[in-house]
């Protein structure tokens, strides 16, 4: 685990919706400018700035083997469970690998997975 995490409150269920990924709609060349560590492509012409406190999915760290999935659906950014997660258990995405090309693989990935090797 790398930052705070994002754990569950209660059971979910493969399939179940978890939380949606919020923040200012921006351009990719504003997200270019502010290269800040938030930033989630919606489609070709927009990116969502997730950095503010409000967006609670920004806690959710990366996993090699994660329990959740991102599903963007028209201007949205939907994490969806993709098996079973208990109350307390941290939530966790594949961030893709732009994001740990550059931000993750410098310093060594510190997920669950990876910690046991």
């Amino acid at each position: 685990m790398a930052g705070l995490g994002l754990f569950a409150a209660e059971n979910v269920s493969e399939g179940d919706f978890v939380i949606e990924y919020t923040g200012e709609k921006i351009t990719h060349a504003q997200a270019n400018e502010r290269r800040g560590k938030y930033l989630f492509t919606l489609n070709s012409r927009y990116v969502i700035d997730g950095r503010g406190r409000k967006n609670l999915a920004r806690y959710i760290n990366h996993s090699c083997e994660p329990n959740c999935e991102v599903i963007i659906e028209g201007s949205e950014i939907n994490v969806y469970a993709v098996r079973s997660v208990k109350p307390g258990e941290e939530l966790t995405y594949d961030y893709g690998q732009e994001y740990f090309k550059e931000y993750i693989e410098p310093r060594g990935c510190r997920c669950a997975h990876c910690a046991k090797k």
